[in-house]
Parts: structure tokens; sequence; C-alpha cells
């Protein structure tokens, strides 16, 4: 039953992103739009009562809470990030708005970014495993090797994205170098090749 409200829940997630961009950019139904949008955090508080109930009623701790755990911790951390991101490209395709900015690539900048994005699976990591310590307590004597297991599985994932993102502040990614010897700047890169070509 997990499993499948694990899926009901991303499947309901990018529905209703759907039906709220579609509301706010192609009927003008913004009131609407922003209701849509905010049915979002409901899906996560149904999974973890779903997860609540399914253990009070005698179910054995498994990978399935694990994995909701994860995904509630996931959705808390990137679900606003992923909205506005789609919501900056869908006001651009389908508003005549200007084209969303696209995150930096190179220097301090990209490893302030990654920092960022690195500080958002710290909070999702921290929700999961706050979530699985709570099922922990609740079960009580109960085998619960599997919730400590997914614990780990968020605490490795927040300590891998935190090296690759350390990677990006110790060796910042350097931008191409033009034919003149000095880095082109974000941006420049496809008109420096469109004038070269055009030699």
């Amino acid at each position: 039953m997990v499993v499948a409200l694990i899926i009901a829940c991303e499947v309901g997630f990018w529905v209703l992103l759907a039906l709220g961009l579609a509301a706010r950019y192609l009927l003008k139904w913004r009131r609407t739009s922003v209701f849509l949008l905010l049915c979002e955090p409901v899906l996560e508080l149904v999974l973890f009562a779903a997860t609540a109930i399914d253990l009070k009623n005698g179910a054995e701790p498994g990978w399935e809470h694990g994995l909701a755990a994860l995904y509630i911790g996931y959705t808390v951390a990137y679900g606003h990030y992923t909205i506005r991101w789609l919501d900056g490209h869908a006001a651009h395709r389908l508003g005549g708005g200007p084209p969303p900015v696209k995150p930096p690539r190179y220097g301090r900048a990209r490893a302030a970014h990654e920092g960022r994005l690195w500080l958002r699976t710290l909070l999702g990591a921290a929700v999961a495993c706050a979530l699985l310590q709570g099922a922990v307590w609740y079960v009580g004597d109960g085998d619960v090797s599997s919730l400590r297991a997914f614990q780990w599985v968020a605490i490795r994932v927040a300590a891998i994205h935190g090296l690759v993102a350390l990677g990006y502040l110790i060796w910042p990614k350097k931008a191409p170098v033009t034919e003149a010897g000095e880095s082109a700047p974000e941006g420049a890169r496809g008109t420096a090749r469109s004038a070269t070509t055009k030699r």
C-alpha cells in the first residue's frame, strides 16, 4: 500500500503542477493556479499519515517505509525549487515572459550554486532521518534495521553531494578561453563560435 501511495503522490505532484501552470498561463486563472499549487504539500501529509497508520496497524517496518521518508524529505527540500524552475519556463514559453536565468557554470558563482543545492540535499536528508527516527521510536522493540539502513542512505547521499559541492569550491570550473587568450564570459561562448564560423 505504501509503495502504491508513493507512486500516486509522485504522479499527483506532476499532475497538479501541470494543471496549476496551465490554469495560470493558458486560462489566466491565477487564483485557481495558486490553489492547485498549494495542494502539493497535501500529498506529503497524506503519505506521512498513511505510513504512520500502516505502522500503527502492526505492519513490520520495511524498505517501503524508508522509501516514503526519503521521498518526503526530497519533496520538502526540492519541491518548491522544482515548481519555481518549471514556473519560470512556463512563463517564458506560455506567458511571453523573459527566458529564465540559467544557473552559473563557471568559477565561484558555480561553486556557490552547488553549495545552495547541497544545502537543499542536507535539508532533505535531515527531514528523512527525523521521520525515520520518529518511526524507530514509535516501533520500539521491533526490528528497525531497515529504517536504520535508510537513515544511512540519506546521510551518504548528503555526504556525497557535499563532496561534489566542495570539489567545485576547491577546483572551480574555468570558463573556456577565447582566441584572444581571455576567458569568455558566460553566454558569450555561442556568440564567439558563430562569429568564428562566419569567417
